[in-house]
C-alpha cells in the first residue's frame, strides 16, 4: 500500500491551525507578562511618595484617610477624597472643585 500524500488544502489546513495556535499561546504569554509588570510596578510604588520616594503613611482630617510624605510633607489624595475633604460648597476650595468636576 502506498501512502497518500495529503494534499495542498489539507497541508493549508494544518498549518493554519498550528499558525493559531502559536498566535493564541503569544497573546497568553504577552497578557501574562503585563499582569505581571503591573503587578511588580504596584508593589515598587504602592504608598511611596510620587515625589521623594519615602514611605507614606496615612493620616486622618476631616475624617478621610490620606497619605502624607514624613519627608517632604507631601500631600497626597486618592480618587474621590477631595470631593470628601471639601465639604461646603461656599469655600474656595469647594468653588475651585467646581471647573474640575465632570458633567
Amino acid at each position: 500500500m502506498v501512502p497518500l500524500k495529503p494534499t495542498e488544502k489539507e497541508e493549508e489546513y494544518f498549518a493554519r491551525l498550528e499558525l493559531e495556535k502559536k498566535k493564541k499561546l503569544i497573546e497568553e504569554q504577552r497578557k501574562k507578562l503585563a499582569e505581571e509588570e503591573k503587578r511588580r510596578l504596584k508593589e515598587l510604588h504602592y504608598m511611596h511618595c510620587p515625589k521623594c520616594g519615602s514611605d507614606l503613611v496615612e493620616i486622618k482630617y476631616k475624617n478621610v484617610m490620606i497619605d502624607k510624605c514624613p519627608e517632604c510633607k507631601g500631600v497626597w489624595l486618592d480618587c474621590g477624597e477631595l470631593e470628601q475633604v471639601v465639604t461646603t460648597e461656599d469655600s474656595f476650595l469647594g468653588g475651585m472643585l467646581k471647573i474640575f468636576k465632570k458633567e
